[in-house]
């Protein structure tokens, strides 16, 4: 499942739950990777179609493919930036990733002119980029983008056999059309790849040391280059922290959502409820749950716009579990539904004509990196009898989670993708320059097999580093995040000696520096401004609730990708 980063007027980018080990091309934490590419990134004009203003500077990074082969295929990244505002208190460059796996922060440079990022602004460049596989760094694609944007869909929280089976056959093409789109480049989309492409950043913008900012899944990768660099970090602000636990990543922590998403849907429909007579929904949480039921199965038998059916309904509805900024509008849109007026509803779940390839691309990126990272269970009665008891105590969200991650339960595994490389390697023979791109591919291969017959498939990072090692860094989580429970940051708290973890109690807005907290935000400036780490855990009270009828504002959320 993905999560929203939710910072300033750029506001939600997708974010999830998670991804590390290397498969495929990548390689374990102890073999070292090729020393930075020691030339700066040359910065100039944007392209048009990233949409940023003047103000805004571009520029290209080139990475292995493999880094395990440094020398073979390179990718180009594209990065955004714009220059500290106080020249004379210039620290670095603040690079920032709001999550996914799949979500760009291109436009993160834009942040500096919001009221709560000024003072940041101030002493950093703030540089965006587009991690590997997104946007225009070599772009990943599974399926055609407007099979992808099919609407309406279905969406049943308890699925009978038929159901099942649909989605099983989905999923199975799905992951081939994966495998028949990227290729031999598949293997090297994951997460300790991401971890190196940063490393690759960090130098080819001339700083010693990394200044980095991640949210939600920009966590975990964020947690892999500390385990892997971290002599090369300088601050590390983790934001919503996902667990990572190797047992949890990524199959696990997808069942820990579920739970927490539930706990979260729960919140928003007591909120309903207590405003029963705005909304006039109910006066308790089952009736209004209730009501949603009943706008679903009327959507099923008709969907509204010939495009809004139960699926569009329950992805606009999960952005309640993400922030509370969304609850007013969510309850205004059911609401309105059942009671005569449809505009609202259609507002907010139409899905939106344009963007069909920038949300195809964005699943796809994040199918890959979960998929890569770890091993997941390929017996469907495993997926079957794990979900089915999860949704009997948290069925808003469990199969639909489900079927999102399922492409994973047929994905080829690291000596069918060095096969499928060697096929690919086979078939450009005749090119001039092949002979030795050949014989590598065909080494790799070998090396991979017998890697795998000795060792069998090599799990996730064990993320951690020694006390001393690496320098304090700050987390910061809300206590009821459904995207990335608040367990994670405890856990991550510990497989980093050293670090502070800053709690906002009773809240679930995911995502929470720099947003409507002064207390959370306080603590982030002062750790990015003077390296200020306040106790190890320190607690912040909760944001206000939104009032029925309140308007979000752009510096809340923005319409998210997905």
């Amino acid at each position: 499942m993905r999560a929203l980063a939710l910072y300033g007027t750029i506001g939600s980018l997708l974010v999830t739950a998670l991804a590390t080990a290397p498969a495929g091309g990548a390689t374990g934490a102890a073999a070292a990777p090729p020393a930075p590419v020691p030339h700066r990134i040359e910065f100039g004009r944007c392209a048009a179609v990233e949409h940023l203003p003047s103000t805004v500077e571009c520029g290209r990074l080139t990475v292995p493919l493999d880094y395990a082969r440094p020398d073979g295929k390179k990718i180009h990244l594209t990065v955004s930036r714009i220059r500290a505002t106080a020249r004379g208190e210039r620290q670095g460059s603040l690079v920032f990733n709001p999550g996914g796996p799949g979500a760009s922060s291109m436009e993160f440079p834009l942040y500096g002119a919001l009221p709560k990022w000024r003072k940041v602004a101030r002493a950093y460049d703030f540089v965006g980029y587009a991690p590997r596989g997104v946007g225009r760094s070599a772009p990943l694609s599974c399926q055609n983008p407007k099979e992808f944007a099919k609407a309406p869909t279905d969406s049943r929280m308890h699925p009978d056999a038929a159901f099942k089976r649909q989605k099983r056959a989905e999923a199975r093409a799905y992951a081939r059309g994966c495998v028949r789109r990227a290729g031999a480049d598949l293997p090297y989309y994951n997460s300790v790849n991401n971890a190196r492409d940063l490393d690759m950043l960090r130098a080819a913008l001339g700083e010693k040391k990394l200044t980095f900012m991640g949210a939600s899944y920009g966590t975990y990768f964020g947690a892999v280059y500390a385990t892997l660099f971290p002599g090369h970090v300088r601050r590390m602000i983790f934001d919503s922290v996902v667990n990572p636990a190797p047992r949890k990543i990524w199959y696990q922590n997808n069942l820990d959502q579920d739970i927490a998403f539930e706990r979260r849907w729960g919140d928003w429909l007591g909120w309903v409820a207590r405003h029963h007579a705005q909304y006039h929904l109910g006066t308790t949480k089952k009736a209004v749950q209730q009501a949603y039921n009943k706008a679903a199965g009327k959507l099923r038998r008709a969907p509204l716009n010939g495009k809004i059916g139960p699926g569009q309904l329950q992805s606009a509805f999960l952005k309640t579990g993400y922030n509370d900024a969304f609850w007013p509008m969510r309850a205004e849109a059911l609401a309105g539904y059942l009671h005569g007026n449809p505009k609202p509803l259609i507002a907010q779940a139409l899905p939106r004509d344009t963007g069909a390839a920038a949300d195809e691309n964005s699943n796809a990126v994040y199918t890959a990196v979960e998929c890569n990272d770890a091993p997941w269970p390929h017996d469907w009665r495993t997926w079957n009898r794990d979900n089915t008891e999860i949704a009997r105590i948290a069925p808003f969200e469990t199969w639909d989670n489900a079927w999102m991650n399922l492409p994973c339960a047929y994905w080829p595994d690291r000596p069918a993708s060095a096969a499928a490389e060697l096929d690919d390697a086979v078939r450009r023979a005749d090119h001039p320059a092949a002979g030795r791109d050949l014989a590598d591919v065909a080494g790799h291969v070998a090396r991979t097999q017998v890697d795998e017959a000795l060792h069998g498939r090599r799990g996730p990072l064990d993320v951690h580093t020694e006390p001393g090692a690496l320098p304090p860094v700050l987390l910061l989580a809300a206590e009821r995040d459904a995207a990335t429970p608040y367990r994670g940051a405890l856990e991550l708290q510990r497989r980093l000696p050293g670090s502070s973890l800053v709690t906002e109690n009773g809240a679930g807005t995911h995502g929470v520096a720099f947003n409507d907290n002064a207390c959370v935000n306080k603590y982030a400036e002062a750790y990015l401004l003077h390296g200020k780490i306040p106790a190890h855990k320190v607690y912040c009270a909760p944001r206000a609730e939104p009032l029925p009828g309140q308007q979000a504002t752009r510096a809340q959320h923005a319409l998210p990708g997905k």
